[in-house]
């Protein structure tokens, strides 16, 4: 992952896990691109420790994703997604049914994939996910007829 990327989603994620003067300087080095120089001219403070405040939030809201993951988790839904919004594509421009239905299994595991990751996650009980699970099944079932 790009670097700039990563370091713009460690801070949407994690950002406000942060003290508020270390939100505003590492705000002002993610989002305003703005140089430890600069910010130390518009904050008052040595370019030093403008730097340092830098480098120990980005250990910070890295250490919070090696515990968390939810950046980790985030990226991953988001390439299942597009997996699916593509799969929605082909139906769109397909009349074979055969075809259609394959797509439509497609969809429809790559949706589970979402939630049995997202169930993981989150640590419901597996009562909880075998009613998700049957009532899937049944909307599978449903609508294939």
């Amino acid at each position: 992952m790009d670097r700039i990327v990563e370091k713009s989603l460690l801070f949407d994620f994690y950002g406000e896990l942060l003290t508020q003067h270390q939100k505003e300087v590492y705000g002002e080095y993610i989002q305003n691109d703005l140089s430890p120089t600069e910010i130390a001219v518009l904050r008052g403070i040595s370019r030093q420790g403008a730097y340092d405040l830098i480098k120990r939030c980005e250990k910070i809201l890295t250490d919070y994703e090696n515990r968390l993951h939810l950046v980790e988790h985030f990226q991953k839904v988001k390439k299942t997604v597009a997996s699916i919004h593509t799969c929605a594509e082909e139906i769109a421009e397909c009349d074979d049914k055969s075809i259609v239905r394959e797509k439509i299994a497609q969809i429809a595991e790559l949706s589970s994939k979402i939630l049995e990751e997202y169930y993981a996650q989150m640590g419901i009980a597996k009562p909880v996910y075998d009613f998700c699970m049957k009532v899937e099944e049944e909307l599978k079932t449903a609508f294939y007829l």
